[in-house]
């Protein structure tokens, strides 16, 4: 049955250069973290997507017979051609084509956490939706330039596990610190779509808190002060989607 459905924060109106950058994990890189993915770059967040498993494993014939493709270099066209052409009937029924259909028009390929190549500028193929925002006018999402997030939001607590043990290991070259939070979200294309619009309503508050400490600092704002409104936050959230337990721990780039 699918978590009830909550009115998410509406947008807050983002200053051009303060933006949170966002980057959203799952297993595969192509259920949940792709539909928060599409969300949020509708929303015109910025924000770049990873899978933290060793494979893509995609639903086969049976349990026994997934479909295993590699990360980053398999692209999402590929496995819908290649899925339509096994089964197009079974892919279809199982929400397989939609979903990867979707996929092939946010990126390229599945792409693996694990190899993210942390503080590289992503201008290109980066997952931005392509054209102008609601409002006719921004894009509607602009990849992320710096090479590095303010947060990273996991859709499994294995995933979170992985990515808190990859940053750990990675050995903080940067010094720069990422809130790295996990909404649990069960597995399937339901459930996906009311976890992005949760991740997109998270977002949005934490985009609010940013603008109205900014706000209130003016010049001598620091980021600091925002990273200390981010478990109150999450508290509020967690208030309003009660569905998607939610974990939070503080990483370093």
């Amino acid at each position: 049955m699918a978590t009830e459905v909550v009115q998410p924060t509406p947008a807050p109106e983002q200053q051009d250069d303060f933006p949170l950058k966002f980057c959203t994990v799952c297993a595969s890189n192509q259920n949940r973290s792709m539909e928060a993915h599409l969300v949020l770059s509708l929303a015109r967040y910025p924000v770049i997507s990873f899978g933290t498993g060793s494979q893509v494993r995609l639903p086969g014939p049976s349990i026994s017979q997934p479909n295993v493709f590699p990360f980053n270099s398999v692209t999402y066209d590929a496995m819908y051609n290649q899925l339509k052409n096994q089964d197009a009937r079974l892919y279809t029924a199982n929400g397989l084509l939609n979903m990867l259909d979707r996929n092939r028009h946010i990126k390229g390929t599945p792409e693996r956490w694990q190899d993210w190549k942390i503080g590289v500028p992503r201008l290109e193929d980066s997952g931005a939706i392509p054209g102008p925002g609601p409002d006719g006018r921004h894009a509607q999402g602009e990849g992320i330039k710096e090479g590095v997030v303010d947060v990273v939001i996991t859709c499994e607590e294995r995933c979170w596990d992985a990515v808190v043990d990859d940053l750990t290991n990675r050995l903080q070259p940067l010094n720069k610190s990422v809130h790295v939070i996990n909404v649990d979200i069960k597995d399937n294309h339901e459930e996906a779509i009311v976890g992005g619009k949760g991740i997109l309503d998270l977002a949005n508050m934490l985009t609010e808190a940013a603008k109205e400490e900014r706000e209130k600092a003016g010049e001598l704002f620091e980021r600091g002060s925002v990273d200390a409104r981010v478990p109150e936050v999450l508290g509020k959230w967690q208030e309003k989607w009660p569905g998607l337990p939610a974990i939070w721990t503080v990483g370093y780039f």
